[in-house]
């Protein structure tokens, strides 16, 4: 059973600053992490390689130093990493950056099932993993918070909703976004560390994959950022004490003038 999980690193939530010039997500600096989702997903992907065997591959599109982030994925159990960096890349949407990741994904051979959290901490679209799937034009099943079953061509999974769960059986190969529910990411052992501090992580370029350069980057990108901004903070709430009478009162006119 072969694995592929598609990581991003991104910037610390706790750090997040944008260039008001420019519109985008200061980095210099700021101390990057493995987004939290897809935390998930290496570990799900972990999990189903110590249980069905084959390999786990750990596949991210970034600057050179999201090394980090796939060498952290190998000391948690992964088996290969792999890199794609190019400048070519630089300013990539959603659309872009889902068809350059299927583009090195077909490079790797193949593949069962592609892992990839629910979404990135910073771009919320949760619009790559669905984006990855439909050019590679296999099934997918997003919002997963376990997995039933695997057998040699399909999959059975829970997928989460708004009103409960639902259980959806797929074929295979497919395509499935995690949640946090689906598993508990482990602390990587000091083997796993040496093993990642050995890796030699696999880094392609534009040119090492099967692409056409007007898909890639901003050319390939047909929607771009106008304005980014940071919200304002919220004013600091008021606090009512007192017998239950008096606040509610003062809690119902605090209302009637803020809505008149």
């Amino acid at each position: 059973m072969n694995v592929i999980i598609c990581i991003k690193q991104v910037p610390d939530t706790t750090q997040v600053q944008i260039d008001p010039e420019t519109n985008t997500l200061i980095r210099e600096g700021v101390e990057s992490i493995i987004n939290p989702f897809d935390m998930y997903a290496i570990e799900e992907g972990v999990r189903i390689k110590e249980k069905f065997g084959g390999k786990a591959t750990v596949l991210s599109m970034g600057p050179p130093q999201a090394e980090a982030a796939l060498k952290e994925a190998i000391s948690m159990g992964c088996d290969e990493a792999i890199l794609v960096s190019d400048r070519a890349f630089a300013g990539s949407d959603t659309l872009a950056t889902g068809y350059t990741l299927a583009k090195a994904i077909e490079k790797t051979g193949n593949f069962d099932i592609i892992l990839c959290g629910k979404q990135a901490s910073d771009g919320d679209t949760a619009q790559v993993g669905p984006g990855i799937a439909t050019q590679l034009d296999i099934p997918q099943v997003t919002y997963v918070k376990k997995i039933e079953k695997i057998e040699e061509k399909s999959a059975v999974v829970e997928r989460m909703t708004e009103e409960g769960y639902e259980i959806v059986q797929t074929s295979l190969p497919c395509l499935l976004t995690v949640v946090k529910e689906i598993n508990e990411p482990r602390i990587p052992s000091l083997k796993g560390r040496m093993k990642a501090k050995k890796t030699i992580v696999t880094s392609w370029k534009a040119i090492d994959l099967d692409v056409e350069e007007n898909r890639l980057g901003l050319t390939g990108s047909p929607t771009w950022v106008s304005k980014i901004f940071t919200p304002p903070a919220r004013p600091q709430g008021e606090i009512f004490e007192g017998p239950a009478d008096e606040t509610t009162s003062k809690l119902v006119n605090l209302l009637k003038n803020h809505l008149s």
